[in-house]
């Protein structure tokens, strides 16, 4: 029997918690300095929130065992609150217009599912499709009209936890709340967002909203689909077939989706074929293929740089390394959840530990006065909400924008140490505006990686041990003074004291030394110390 698992959605506590049924049980979340804890239990909680670091996916190109290339930021920690109320009508509003179901499996192909589903071996856990109702109140309330697949057999608690869950997605499908009304025009748009774990363990929400095929004013579907796989633009191609099906009818979305969730997710570099048949088209091969650098498949670089110049990525790229508040302000949803994931994936090998919510619905605004770090997407049309805020990064992404920094610390321009900050600059300046999606997963990382190795890459040096099998103990002091350069020293100073570097070297401290020099982080130094050992032979 599965336990019952309660998600979190990132938000701070409100002034008026009983005024509203969806900010209730709010809590806060805190810096918690974790270096005094050291015991067994904290490598379990490490493993935890670090949910795409460590285990493996069997499939049928062999074993995919993820490592510390493909950290994925999977241990963000973030403000969160656990919907424990929300409005009544859930249940009968969901069950109206659902298709029927096969028949259902036998216990024996139910058992090997199960199993399947439990090592992580599908593509994604359910498909929902989210559509504004009329209530009686004369507004429009976002519901879901399709799930996909449904789950039975679930104890009373189990399925209340999950209809909370699925109630929260319609938040997140239409953040805008009920301001919707019928359209004749409405431009497609793909998003995504992350649900939190109370453990810290993830799963990633892909949102495709359109309206659908017909005439006259009608109201625009959201098609959501819940995984564990962070990967954008695997799922973009997987909405495409499903927006195709659903012009032709809801009922044509089961067989897809049904062959997808019988699949086995590829390793990273591998593709997957899955049948396909639409009556108009015949019985077609759909390739899903996971890039090899499975650490970017949920980013996309070239949204980030479209909107932004190099010299304003790398003023965010400077208050997200010492972990400040930073808001985002844009219309369109897909540019803010591709903005934010671009940004906190800059910060590689590092993990970003705090609030991070793409798109804030409505609802959920007061997050914007949290007190401690967070990476935010906020709607334009909330931007007044946000112009009240001190001690914060407001960045604009909007085109025709009078100003790209809304608000600002003042210092952001003086973070980086001069020279590694005109390094990243160069670097960068290897990119085009027609630079494809692979170049850019090329040159973005060489422009920044080299940040982090030249400013903290002697750490393994000053890690030590009472023993073999004993746990390392970072000497910090020591590891700062070591430092000749005096900017890169006092960035380096107040670097430490963010939780990621803290997080990181947790797991260093905590890796058995058989693992030594065999991460991501720690061949990218090697190469780059022999890089400059054969520099200085040649002088």
């Amino acid at each position: 029997m599965t336990s019952s698992r309660k998600w979190m959605f990132s938000s701070v506590r409100s002034k008026n918690e009983g005024e509203n049924p969806f900010r209730r049980r709010l809590f806060s979340s805190f810096r918690v300095d974790r270096r005094d804890q050291r015991s067994e239990e904290e490598g379990v909680e490490i493993d935890k929130r670090r949910s795409f670091s460590d285990g493996g996916l069997e499939t049928n190109k062999g074993v995919f065992l993820p490592g510390e290339d493909q950290q994925d930021m999977g241990a963000m920690k973030r403000f969160s609150t656990l919907f424990t109320s929300f409005r009544g009508k859930a249940n009968k509003d969901r069950t109206s217009k659902e298709p029927d179901l096969p028949a259902e499996l036998s216990p024996v192909e139910e058992k090997a599912k199960e199993q399947r589903y439990a090592s992580g071996q599908f593509f994604f856990e359910y498909l929902v499709v989210v559509k504004p109702k009329k209530t009686i109140d004369g507004i429009y309330e976002p519901q879901i009209i399709y799930q996909f697949p449904k789950k039975d057999g679930m104890v009373r608690s189990q399925r209340d936890e999950e209809e909370k869950t699925l109630k929260a997605l319609t938040l997140f499908c239409f953040p805008e709340g009920v301001n919707w009304a019928p359209l004749t025009e409405y431009p497609s748009e793909t998003f995504s967002f992350v649900l939190t774990d109370v453990d810290g363990s993830r799963k990633n929400g892909y949102c495709r909203r359109l309206l659908p095929y017909g005439k006259g004013a009608r109201l625009p579907e959201a098609y959501c689909i819940i995984s564990n796989v962070a990967c954008f633009g695997l799922f973009s191609k997987i909405f495409d077939e499903v927006e195709q099906r659903r012009k032709i009818s809801m009922a044509m979305i089961y067989p897809f989706m049904q062959s997808l969730r019988e699949a086995a997710f590829p390793a990273p570099g591998y593709t997957v074929n899955i049948k396909s048949f639409i009556p108009e088209r015949g019985t077609e091969i759909i390739s899903l293929t996971r890039p090899t650098d499975s650490w970017l498949e949920h980013v996309d670089f070239s949204t980030l740089f479209r909107c932004l110049s190099d010299e304003a990525v790398l003023k965010v790229f400077a208050a997200a390394v010492l972990e400040r508040r930073i808001i985002f302000i844009a219309e369109e949803l897909g540019t803010l959840s591709q903005v934010i994931h671009a940004v906190a994936v800059l910060l590689h090998p590092f993990i970003w530990q705090h609030t991070l919510i793409s798109i804030v619905p409505e609802i959920l605004i007061d997050v914007i006065m949290a007190p401690t770090p967070y990476l935010l997407g906020v709607q334009k049309r909330f931007t007044d909400h946000v112009s009240d805020q001190t001690e914060l990064l407001v960045v604009d992404l909007s085109e025709g924008r009078t100003e790209t920094f809304i608000k600002c610390m003042g210092d952001e321009d003086t973070i980086l140490p001069h020279k590694l900050k005109d390094e990243i600059k160069q670097a960068l300046s290897a990119k085009n505006e027609k630079s494809s999606l692979e170049e850019l997963n090329r040159v973005v990382p060489e422009a920044f990686l080299p940040f982090f190795i030249k400013t903290v890459g002697h750490f393994a040096k000053y890690i030590t041990r009472n023993g073999k099998d004993k746990r390392g103990e970072f000497q910090r002091t020591n590891f700062c003074k070591a430092i000749e350069s005096k900017g890169t020293r006092r960035f380096v100073k107040k670097f430490v004291q963010t939780q990621m570097f803290d997080l990181f070297v947790q797991e260093m401290e905590q890796r058995p030394v058989s693992q030594d020099g065999t991460g991501f982080f720690d061949k990218k130094i090697a190469e780059y110390q022999k890089k400059m050992r054969e520099k200085a032979k040649k002088h």
